[in-house]
């Protein structure tokens, strides 16, 4: 076990792909660099230019060309700086990597990961604070991860390199100097992980939200309301059982993230969870405006532990 932060086990996690099979490689703006948050740090120095690709500011080309390596048998960590620049390379996302593997019956599959950093960036207003996971899930194709802590940061990585199919990797922007201890602990795309039991009501989240939930559900313990939390960390394919279990225990669900609350991804989770089980529930998300660039306008449009706190006690 070793003590590292988000971005370090992050980069500790390619770093081993990288020294275990040499069709990973890493490609984008910056990453020769270390990349705008460290994630890539040191790996160009080892690696070498040819396999740590500083590439042109063009994320359709970068993503497009991504795609061509992958057909190619590579495997490539694509590096689009954060999600909403991701933006400029839908086509080349949705039209090719999602649907290659179908279009061509199985004969080329796109093993690529695209890290797109996603949610709310302080002071860096509404066209760099979005959170999108619910567009990538809607796509037929896409895998989906959102790590919460540095261990998953690190063994989702791996999992998503060794996938074969194209990730959708959300890292959130601003976990990157959370610290945590990171093993070499073996992550499985598509299971949630059961953060805190209890038998009153379900909370499931993931990224960023995961500390906040937990917060929450401690100072709702003190309230006398026992509250399990499971952390998604995979968003599509997610994990039914997980979630239909620990609903049939307690009897009431909250789905909670810092993602809009309309058409957000909870509504699939509560949507399922109320067809299957028909338990009372509910979601908490973001407002439907764009993230403000003053500090009062901006936190509007952030979730609190206190705000998840209130919707945990407001459920009966």
């Amino acid at each position: 076990m070793a003590r590292l932060s988000y971005a370090q086990a992050a980069c500790t996690a390619l770093e081993q792909a990288m020294a275990a099979d040499p069709r990973v490689i890493a490609m984008g703006e910056d990453v020769g660099r270390g990349g705008i948050f460290g994630q890539y740090r040191g790996l160009q120095q080892k690696f070498g230019p040819a396999r740590v690709i500083d590439t042109p500011i063009s994320e359709s080309t970068i993503m497009g060309a991504a795609v061509g390596m992958a057909l190619a048998g590579l495997k490539p960590v694509v590096e689009m700086r954060v999600v909403d620049f991701a933006l400029c390379a839908m086509d080349e996302i949705v039209n090719q990597a999602a649907k290659a593997r179908y279009m061509f019956g199985g004969q080329g599959r796109v093993g690529l990961v695209a890290r797109l950093p996603g949610g709310i960036w302080t002071g860096s207003a509404a066209q760099h604070s979005q959170s999108l996971e619910a567009w990538f899930a809607h796509i037929p194709g896409l895998v989906v991860v959102a790590p919460g802590t540095p261990q998953d940061n690190h063994g989702l990585l791996l999992a998503s390199i060794a996938c074969g199919d194209p990730v959708i990797y959300l890292e959130h922007k601003e976990m990157w100097g959370i610290e945590g201890e990171v093993g070499a602990e073996t992550v499985e795309l598509g299971k949630a992980k059961r953060l805190r039991s209890g038998k009153d009501l379900t909370l499931v989240t993931w990224s960023r939200t995961v500390g906040m939930a937990l917060e929450a559900a401690q100072r709702a313990e003190a309230l006398g309301r026992s509250v399990e939390v499971l952390d998604l960390r995979t968003i599509w394919p997610w994990d039914r059982d997980a979630v239909l279990d620990s609903a049939r225990r307690t009897g009431r669900l909250l789905v909670v993230h810092e993602a809009v609350r309309s058409a957000g991804f909870g509504a699939e989770i509560a949507a399922e969870v109320a067809e299957t089980l028909g338990v009372r529930v509910k979601r908490l998300g973001g407002p439907r405006i764009p993230v403000g660039y003053s500090r009062p306008l901006e936190e509007e449009a952030r979730l609190t532990a206190a705000r998840i706190l209130e919707a945990i006690t407001a459920f009966q």
